[in-house]
């Protein structure tokens, strides 16, 4: 569940990408469609980042952040997959690398 972090509100505008820079304000970037646009600070909030959390502006238009999800895989499930890929038939071998419709135009060829 995100936390609201700041107090200021952003309006966004059309054509831009907004994100939180490592000076901790919140900026934002034209997108490759937006080529007459140029990258700007928006509000004067100054926002202290803390480790371990994803930092983002929600719908709203707040700078929101979430525990970072890191570790990976649970314990022991990797077993449990080995076990299970082992069970799995193998493929069958394809017949010849070529596409359906080289092969059909080969046959009318021999004809």
């Amino acid at each position: 569940m995100p936390q609201k972090v700041s107090s200021e509100r952003i309006d966004r505008d059309d054509g831009y990408l907004y994100y939180l820079g490592k000076d901790g304000h919140v900026w934002k970037t034209p997108m490759k469609m937006n080529t007459r646009g140029r990258k700007a600070k928006v509000g004067s909030e100054k926002i202290e980042r803390e480790e371990g959390f994803l930092y983002y502006i929600d719908g709203n238009g707040y700078v929101v952040r979430t525990k970072m999800n890191r570790g990976g895989r649970a314990r022991g499930s990797g077993a449990k997959r080995k076990a299970a890929s082992a069970r799995r038939p193998a493929r069958k071998a394809m017949k010849s690398s070529r596409s359906k419709s080289a092969r059909s135009s080969a046959k009318k060829r021999r004809r």
